[in-house]
This record gives C-alpha cells, sequence and structure tokens, in this order.
C-alpha cells in the first residue's frame, strides 16, 4: 500500500465540530459513513450564497438571480469533474442518494418493467437499493432477485452470470459497502452485465468519499451520491446517468423549472437535467455540494484512500487482538469501515459507554437488515473513517472497548 501523503493536522482544522468537547472528553468522531462533518470551505460558500446573492435561479434577470445561477451550474460542473462525466446535462441534483435511486426506478426502469421481468441487487445492499426495487416490482409483478455474498463479506461475482437472465431489467450493486466497507468491482460488474445487455445503477454512496471516481472508464450507467456523506451538507445529492438514458425518460415529478411551456392541453418538458428538477432547488445546498467536491480534489483522492486504508488496516489488526471481539468485512479489501461485536454485549450498550468516553460509533443494523440476516445477527457496532481521524482515534478506541470489556466482566 503506498504511503499517504495527507497532512491530517492540517485537514483537522478545517473543521471547527472537531475542537468540541463530548461529555468533558475531546470528540472523536467515527460515525462518517452515516454522516460526515463539514469544512469551513464548505460552510462559507452556503453563508456566501445566502448573504450575497440569495435569489431564484434560472428565472431573473436581475443581478443577484444571474448570480445565484452561475453559482449553481458551476456546482454542477464541480460534480461534473469529480466524477469524470462527459457533460454537465449528466449531472441530476436531486435529495440524495436515496432519491436518485427512486428517480431511477420510477422513470427508467418501470418503463421498461413487465411482470416475471427482474431486478438484480446484491444481498450486501443498503435499504436504499433494495426498497425503491421492491416497490417497482411489486407494481408490475416482476421479481427481485439477490446476488449473494461469502462468509467473508465479498460478492460472488463467480454466480454474477447465472444470475443475469433475459429477463434482467436492471442491476443495483453498491461500490462500497456501508457495513462491511467491501469494495466491489464495479468496472468487471458492469462489463459483464453491459455483455447481456443489462443496465447498471452503482450506489455510490459511500464510494466517492474514499476513492477517485471515473464513471466513464466504470461504464456504469447511472451513479448515485449524497452530499453529507462527502463532506457536503444534508439535503442534496446527485445522480449520473448516461445523455441517452437521460434523453428518454419522462419527469419523475412535474412543476416549475422542468418545463419549457405549459397550457391546459398539453404540456411540454425541458430537456435534463431541468426536466429532473421540478421546483426550486436546494441552491445552497447545491453550492456546498460543488465545493465539497472541489475540497475533495484539493486534498487529492488517491491521498484520501491511501490514509483511510491504512487506518482501516490498522483498525482491523488492533480491534482482532482484543478478546471476544468478531470482525465483519475482508480484511483487505475494506474502506473507511470496520463493524463488529464484542461477545454477547449489545452493540447499543457499546454505543453508549463509548459516547461516555467522547467516542461517536454507530450502533444498529445500518439501514441494512438483509444483511444482518445473513450473518445470524441483529446489530453491529461500526467505526467509521474519514479524512480528519489520525491513529490516535484508532487507539482511543481500543482504550475504550477494553474498558468495555472490563466493565461487562464485573456486571
Amino acid at each position: 500500500m503506498p504511503p499517504a501523503s495527507l497532512d491530517v493536522e492540517a485537514v483537522r482544522q478545517d473543521f471547527p465540530i472537531l475542537t468540541r468537547e463530548v461529555h468533558g472528553k475531546p470528540l472523536v468522531y467515527l460515525d462518517n459513513a452515516a454522516t460526515t462533518q463539514k469544512p469551513k470551505c464548505v460552510l462559507d460558500a452556503m453563508t456566501d450564497y445566502y448573504t450575497s446573492c440569495n435569489a431564484n435561479v434560472h428565472r431573473g434577470v436581475h443581478l443577484l438571480s444571474m448570480e445565484a445561477t452561475d453559482a449553481f451550474e458551476q456546482a454542477r460542473q464541480q460534480i461534473q469533474s469529480l466524477l469524470n462525466t462527459e457533460k454537465s446535462s449528466e449531472i441530476v441534483f436531486v435529495r440524495g442518494a436515496t432519491e436518485a435511486i427512486n428517480l431511477v426506478a420510477n422513470t427508467f426502469v418501470r418503463e421498461r418493467l413487465s411482470k416475471d421481468d427482474e431486478i438484480l441487487v446484491t444481498e450486501m445492499e443498503h435499504h436504499s437499493n433494495i426498497v425503491p426495487w421492491q416497490m417497482a416490482c411489486e407494481a408490475v409483478g416482476a421479481k427481485l432477485r439477490v446476488l449473494p455474498i461469502t462468509d467473508e463479506g465479498v460478492l460472488r461475482t463467480d454466480l454474477l452470470g447465472e444470475m443475469l437472465t433475459d429477463r434482467t431489467r436492471i442491476m443495483a450493486v453498491t461500490h462500497v459497502s456501508n457495513v462491511l466497507g467491501t469494495i466491489n468491482p464495479i468496472k468487471d460488474i458492469v462489463k459483464e452485465c453491459h455483455a447481456r445487455g443489462v443496465p447498471v445503477l452503482v450506489d455510490g454512496a459511500q464510494g466517492a468519499v474514499h476513492q477517485k471516481v471515473d464513471v466513464v472508464d466504470l461504464d456504469c450507467d447511472f451513479y448515485v451520491i449524497s452530499g453529507h456523506k462527502m463532506y457536503g451538507p444534508t439535503g442534496i445529492g446527485a445522480l449520473y446517468a448516461k445523455q441517452q438514458h437521460l434523453d428518454n425518460m419522462s419527469p419523475y415529478q412535474g412543476g416549475g423549472e422542468m418545463i419549457l411551456s405549459v397550457t391546459f392541453d398539453k404540456t411540454i418538458y425541458a430537456q435534463p437535467p431541468a426536466r429532473f428538477e421540478a421546483g426550486t432547488p436546494d441552491i445552497a445546498g447545491a453550492i456546498g455540494l460543488g465545493r465539497a467536491a472541489v475540497y475533495l480534489q484539493e486534498l487529492g483522492l488517491p491521498n484520501i484512500e491511501a490514509w483511510e486504508l491504512q487506518l482501516t488496516h490498522l483498525a482491523r489488526r488492533k480491534l482482532a487482538e482484543i478478546p471476544s471481539i468478531r470482525l465483519f468485512g475482508p480484511e483487505h479489501s475494506a474502506a473507511g469501515v470496520v463493524s463488529f461485536l464484542i461477545g454477547d454485549i449489545h452493540p447499543h450498550d457499546v454505543g453508549t459507554i463509548l459516547d461516555q468516553a467522547g467516542i461517536a460509533v454507530r450502533t444498529g443494523h445500518h439501514c441494512a437488515q438483509p444483511l444482518m440476516e445473513r450473518f445470524g445477527i441483529p446489530a453491529t457496532v461500526r467505526a467509521s473513517f474519514g479524512i480528519y481521524n489520525t491513529q490516535d482515534d484508532v487507539d482511543a478506541l481500543c482504550v475504550a472497548i477494553d474498558e468495555v470489556n472490563a466493565l461487562f466482566k464485573h456486571v
């Protein structure tokens, strides 16, 4: 693994919240897979919009509206640069990865889905990449099929060929598992699916924040991201879709902004991406998301990937030395996530005790109940790493877990 050239101490200075204390202890934030903290440059970009050019976009001829429109469309170009799309018009602003998946499910897929058709997902998916496809299947009597994983938490891609049939209308797969940290071989999956004429949607909520993403190289049909997972604001995200798909998709919602003309007899819809952005958008959110994309590129995604892999491997190694720890996910291909159990101690008890030590982790099923069922457990403790985490954070986690073990020995 190449050495990381990320100045983490300088990065930490960019995040105001990291200076606070929790229960009298310095904050150790290890809940990044749920949501990341926001750097000052993102907060400043959003504040600047509200204090200098707050106006609606695309509609006004006055200066504030034109400045707001320029900033909004610049954000689209910044997401284009992050994902390396061919055109900025292939980027649709949405509320997050969840809405992006629902958009594709309710337009591109519903229009092509009939009784006994199939949609293929994987056993490690987040609920956001399961439920919309279930709803689409239930609406027409189609079938949801599931590509299994190994006991280690790796996709059974050797079974992909036989899972794809002439009735498969789309495959939906996560780039990186939010529970296991598994990095899936998206390029290989896309190649095999396309050989069978099956389009692919990639849930990149945990992908684009941990590594450099090139959707042209991946050749995926759709790629979705959430702002709050990548140091941007909540309530904003983006859908990448190949232009030919967007051109042939019907609107997801109706209203202002997504039209060319409206009469009581007929409405003519705008060209993409406006066709899928009905109503006043989250302008400040889009600007914040664009600035977050620039921030990640300034730090360098390869640097981020190398540093987070170092932390993940260090955490797995140190946690494995603690008695009664059970780790989940692959040992050598995990991005920024370590999920574990401590003996028969309930994850919520572990999370509560860690919180008293100032350490924020996530406990529960992580919106992946089918994956929990696969391992025969109701929940795990999940520590997830970001660009501002350090080896000291890993040490603090391990010390606190030792204290958890010590406490429950006396209960």
